[in-house]
Order: structure tokens, then C-alpha cells, then sequence
């Protein structure tokens, strides 16, 4: 049996998808053609990009290629970690458990609620005047 070379992932958060690929090579994260640096100017969402990595504890070099779409920028960082974890557990099985404990493979459910009629947003009601 021939090991693939790269390994997939598709991430969701909120509206955003990221499509990733993990490959050998120097330890580089791209998203959308742009350097993560770039493309995620937030440390903390920079961090929460490499988690997979540092709960996995990989120390082999992989490059990451993601194509993220829809949602902002916070949204698209936390899908294209998803992406990561799922490609992690297809590329070594033997870290889904301890990506599954840690939270990382669960999508996060939460999306934006919908607007409901007679209300200004999707809870907050118009301001009642008795007089």
C-alpha cells in the first residue's frame, strides 16, 4: 500500500468552510494564497490555527494549503483549525481520540439566529409605550 502524499480536510465555522490540505514541506500555513500572518492578523486566532499541531503534538513539518470562504475572519480562522484537526485524524488515526477529547474534531453548532417578524432583530422586540 502507497501512502498518500496529501492529506484533506474540510472545516465549518459559523457561514465559513475551509477546504485544507496537509502536505511534508517546511511548517508553512497558507490560507487563500496569503501566508497565515497575513491573512489572520490576530495572535489569538493565529494560535488557535496551530492548535491542532500542539495538542497533537507534531513535530514533523507539514505545509498547510486552505481555501477559506464565506463567513469573516474569525469564522474562517476557526474552520480552517477544524480542517486541520480532520485532515490530522485521516493522515494518523491514532490521534482522533485525543483530537475528539480535546474538541477539536466537533464542528461548532452556533450560527447566527435567524430575524423573526415583529421583532427589530431576532429577539429584541420593538419598545413598548403604554402611553
Amino acid at each position: 500500500m502507497v501512502e498518500a502524499i496529501r492529506y484533506y480536510g474540510t472545516g465549518h465555522r459559523k457561514n465559513a468552510v475551509a477546504r485544507v490540505w496537509l502536505q511534508p514541506g517546511e511548517g508553512k500555513i497558507t490560507i487563500n494564497r496569503r501566508p497565515l500572518e497575513d491573512y489572520v492578523p490576530r495572535p489569538a486566532l493565529q494560535r488557535s490555527v496551530r492548535e491542532p499541531f500542539e495538542v497533537a503534538n507534531i513535530k514533523v513539518p507539514l505545509d498547510v494549503i486552505a481555501t477559506a470562504r464565506g463567513g469573516g475572519i474569525t469564522g474562517q480562522a476557526e474552520a480552517v483549525r477544524h480542517g486541520i484537526a480532520k485532515a490530522l485524524a485521516e493522515m494518523n488515526p491514532d490521534l482522533r481520540p485525543l483530537l475528539r477529547r480535546t474538541g477539536l474534531l466537533t464542528r461548532d453548532p452556533r450560527v447566527k439566529e435567524r430575524k423573526k417578524y415583529g421583532h427589530k432583530r431576532a429577539r429584541r422586540g420593538f419598545q413598548f409605550s403604554k402611553r
